[in-house]
This record gives C-alpha cells, sequence and structure tokens, in this order.
C-alpha cells in the first residue's frame, strides 16, 4: 500500500503556495497524499511564525499531531515553514517527538526525510534560504477556480516590528516569463482568477530589472485567455507609481481593489517603525486612486500599541479612519517579536491599552462597513460561486469586492442550477454585518 501523507498549512497565502510545492513534490515521489492529517502514515505541519498568536497555533497543532503519534494513529510528524525556520534549535530540542525539522531552503529534501523518519532516521537540515524554490509544480489547495500567484519571496524593507526579513531573507523576484507561464498552466485547467502576492508586490521586478515591473506583468497577465479576475495583494505606499494605478484603471481584468497595509500615519509611529510616508502623503495617494478609479475598493491594516503610540498618535490613526473610510480594514494590536528592534524599544505598552485601541478601531469600521453595505443594496454584483450553505439555505460567493478568506461573503438564493466557480449576477437586497444577501438574476 502506499504511503499516506497528510499536509497542515498555517499562515498566510505566501505559505500555502510553499505547502503547495510540497504537496506537488511528495505526490511525485510516490507518496499518497491524504485530506485527513489525523490517519495518515505522515503528517507535514508548515507553519507560520510571524506573530505571536501565529507561533501558538504551530505549536498547538504540531502537540496536537504528537499526541496522535503517542497513541499510534500516526509515524511521523515533519515540520516546515516560518516557525521551524525561526526556532530552529528551540523546535529540535522542546519537542523531541518530531521527526523532520527542515528550514525553508531545504523544503525539496521533504520526501526522502519522510521516507528516511519511517525507517526510524530524524532529518534536522536549514538550507540557504535562497535555495527556496520559487517554481515548479504546484497542487492547489483551495477552492479549483483560484491561485495566489507568488511572484517574489523575501523582503526588504526592514520594519522594526517585523521578523520576515529573517526568516525569509532578502527580496527576490521571479522573472516575467516564468510567472506567465505558471498562470497559463492554471488557466488551461480551471483557474479563472489569480491572486498576486509576495511580502511587498511593488518592489516587484527591482532586484531582477533594475526597475519595478509590476505594471508590465500585470499587462502581461491580462492577456492569457480564461483569466477573468486578477487580485493584487500587499501593495506599499511609498512604491504606487502613476503607471501602476492607470494599469489597474485601465486593465478590465485586474479587479479595482487596493491593498494597501499602511499600519499607521502619525509621524512618531511610522518612524520608529521605519516606514516611509506620512499622513498627507497618505492621503493624497489616496485620492488620487479614488479619483482614477471610481468605485474602486481600498483595503488596509493598522497597527495599534506600537512602543511609544501616545494618546494623540493613537487619535490621529482613528481621524485619519473617518476621514479615508477604507471599504475593508483590519487592525491589530502590537505583538513584540523576538529579535526584532521594535521589541526592545522603550515605552512599550499595556495589552489591555493595545486590544482597546484595536477594538475602537474596528468598532469605529463595522459603522462604515454598514452604512457602505446599505449602498449596495438595490444593486447587481458579478459574484463567483463558493459553495452552497446547506444550513442557510442558499449559495455563497464574493464579488470583486472581496478576498479570499480576509474580506466579506455575498449570500443569495438561486432558482436554477450553478457550481463552484461559476460567475453570476446577483441583485444585492439585504445585508447581514459584514456580508451581503441577494438573489441570482
Amino acid at each position: 500500500m502506499p504511503i499516506k501523507v497528510g499536509m497542515v498549512s498555517l499562515g498566510c497565502s505566501k505559505n500555502q503556495v510553499d505547502a503547495e510545492h510540497i504537496l506537488f513534490d511528495l505526490r511525485q515521489f510516490g507518496y499518497e497524499l491524504c485530506v485527513d492529517s489525523g490517519i495518515c502514515d505522515a503528517v507535514v505541519i508548515n507553519t507560520c511564525g510571524f506573530i505571536e498568536e501565529a507561533k501558538q497555533e504551530a505549536i498547538e497543532n504540531i502537540l496536537e499531531f504528537v499526541k496522535l503519534k503517542e497513541e499510534g494513529k500516526i509515524k511521523v510528524i515533519a515540520v516546515t515553514g516560518c516557525l521551524a525556520e525561526r526556532y530552529q534549535k528551540e523546535l529540535v530540542s522542546e519537542i523531541p517527538e518530531i521527526d523532520i525539522v527542515l528550514g525553508i531552503g531545504s523544503n525539496k529534501e521533504l520526501p526522502a526525510a519522510i521516507e528516511r523518519a519511517l525507517k526510524g532516521e530524524k532529518t534536522v537540515k536549514f538550507g540557504n534560504k535562497s535555495d527556496l524554490s520559487l517554481e515548479g509544480g504546484r497542487i492547489i489547495s483551495n477552492l479549483p477556480f483560484y491561485a495566489y500567484l507568488k511572484i517574489a519571496e523575501g523582503c526588504n524593507n526592514c520594519c522594526t516590528y517585523c521578523a520576515i526579513p529573517q526568516i525569509r531573507g532578502k527580496y527576490r523576484s521571479r522573472t516575467i516569463e516564468s510567472i506567465v507561464k505558471e498562470a497559463e498552466y492554471f488557466a488551461e485547467n480551471g483557474v479563472t482568477e489569480l491572486i498576486v502576492v509576495a511580502q511587498d508586490t511593488t518592489l516587484y521586478g527591482v532586484d531582477l530589472y533594475k526597475e519595478p515591473k509590476l505594471p508590465q506583468l500585470l499587462k502581461a497577465l491580462c492577456e492569457i485567455k480564461n483569466i477573468k479576475w486578477i487580485r493584487l495583494l500587499y501593495t506599499y505606499p511609498d512604491k504606487i507609481t502613476d503607471e501602476l494605478i492607470d494599469t489597474v484603471a485601465n486593465e478590465p481584468k485586474i479587479v479595482k481593489y487596493f491593498d494597501i497595509p499602511l499600519q499607521h500615519v502619525s509621524d512618531n509611529v511610522l518612524k520608529r517603525m521605519n516606514r516611509s510616508g506620512n499622513r498627507e502623503f497618505y492621503l493624497s495617494l489616496i485620492k488620487k486612486i479614488r479619483d482614477r478609479i471610481p468605485g474602486v475598493i481600498l483595503r488596509t491594516t493598522f497597527l495599534t500599541g506600537f512602543p511609544g503610540e501616545t494618546e494623540k498618535d493613537f487619535e490621529e490613526l482613528c481621524e485619519f479612519a473617518d476621514e479615508v473610510r477604507f471599504e475593508r480594514l483590519g487592525c491589530f494590536a502590537f505583538s513584540p517579536e523576538e529579535g526584532t528592534p521594535a521589541a526592545e524599544m522603550p515605552d512599550q505598552i499595556d495589552d489591555e491599552i493595545k486590544r482597546r485601541r484595536s477594538d475602537l478601531i474596528m468598532t469605529k469600521q463595522m459603522t462604515v462597513i454598514e452604512k457602505f453595505n446599505e449602498s449596495q443594496i438595490g444593486k447587481t454584483l458579478e459574484v463567483v460561486v463558493e459553495g452552497y450553505d446547506k444550513y442557510a439555505g442558499g449559495y455563497f460567493g464574493r464579488s470583486a469586492y472581496d478576498a479570499p478568506d480576509i474580506d466579506a461573503k455575498v449570500f443569495f438564493s438561486c432558482d436554477h442550477r450553478i457550481t463552484v466557480g461559476d460567475y453570476i449576477n446577483v441583485h444585492i437586497t439585504d445585508t447581514l454585518e459584514y456580508d451581503l444577501l441577494g438573489e441570482a438574476e
């Protein structure tokens, strides 16, 4: 019988892409991929290690499989991803039940390492970060009609709160040709939505071509037959050029959705974060985007409770949010990460204050979302079908306004047969907190 291998992938979409490469390599090696990781021979836990909550989730998952191993239900535990790369010695010493620990530069060695582990041999290896392959086959692990397209790895921004440059290394772009080739393969195999990701998509191409090439890449992707939506995530405000804005505005396949993680607007906090820009620059940029792309949806993230953030700084952030009224917004309390400059800064903020500030931003955002959603009542939106909710007795999906997992849903009734991945017109009739309700036309 073939050896069964399961996968648990945690964290961001970029880490998911790595997991999909691993799944492909495992299948090529001859393993049978198992949907239920609790009843397989070996399990791969592809971890996130970005913030404390993500680390805790990863550890909890590992310990769950340690228990299953002790009960004899699985034989091998392999740990890969950011937590493995970041806490090499700690994982090996503190959880000896783990059979394989591989850094991101050693992912290709996983299939052979599992074979050895089944014979009782442990593997702990950490190759160069730059050895992480950005090319090769993938097995899409989400709904089959969309795929994340990782155009680069690593980060050069060095924000003082972020461990990603330590974990993932310096920024390195893929070639336009390799990205387009992968996207064409997806399109030939049923993918209709491409979601372009990197730690910083706006830096794409600078290392390879000595100048930003994101607009050129997007235009090339728009030429691919059968691709309907192209969504761009993780654009940094100081690198959003007029050319990029015009490309999003003029290319019909690119959804009118800008994801711009701002984190803060106070000069004091931004300086301590080692981030460029200021409130006036951000307001000017947002006005430009909205003027050139009527109806554009803006998403951002804020970070509250950064060391030294005063009540005045926080009030400035609240005022900015009130003025801009982002259609999509997430706010998170600062998490001091080991090895980052921010973790060692003076004037650390009490956890309760961090959470209170974050909760206040999200409470205010709920009002913004309610008013935005109310403005959609009576409109007809194109929605991609994601599934059927038997409890609600209706279908659900996403409009072009929404990215998978992080944004809202559209729940709707339909009196004719539809399938996952279909694009249909939905007349919006009501709202349900963050989501919309409607009827298929």
